[in-house]
């Protein structure tokens, strides 16, 4: 097992991935979700993409997948409490974007014209 340099170092490789905080911030907003609720409130991530998030974060200890062996079939995931103690954790991240979204979204509508000067 790779050690890691840092607590940070542990975290953003429990959480490495796009969607991985998207997941665990849904997943601490609304309790147990089913899939399709996830992939309407995690936009644009494809099906084969949160597939494999889910699988990871399950396999981490982060989530737990519910399987009520019902016929047609009914599955939800929810945050273990490992889940629930990184999930508040990123509360300050939240709460920073939503304070700064205006700005953010100025940086990077800038940048996205760094691109067309050059060609």
């Amino acid at each position: 097992m790779p050690g890691f340099t840092c607590g940070l170092d542990a975290t953003l490789r429990v959480v490495s991935g796009k969607w991985k905080p998207l997941i665990l911030y849904f997943l601490a907003q609304d309790g147990p979700t089913r899939y399709g609720e996830l992939r309407r409130a995690v936009r644009d991530v494809s099906d084969k993409v949160l597939i494999q998030q889910l699988k990871e974060l399950e396999a981490d200890g982060l989530i737990k997948r519910t399987d009520y062996k019902e016929v047609p079939p009914r599955v939800d995931y929810s945050l273990t409490p490992l889940g629930h103690s990184l999930a508040q954790a990123l509360v300050p991240l939240c709460t920073w974007g939503t304070e700064h979204m205006a700005e953010v979204s100025r940086v990077f509508a800038e940048r996205a014209t760094w691109n067309t000067k050059r060609q």
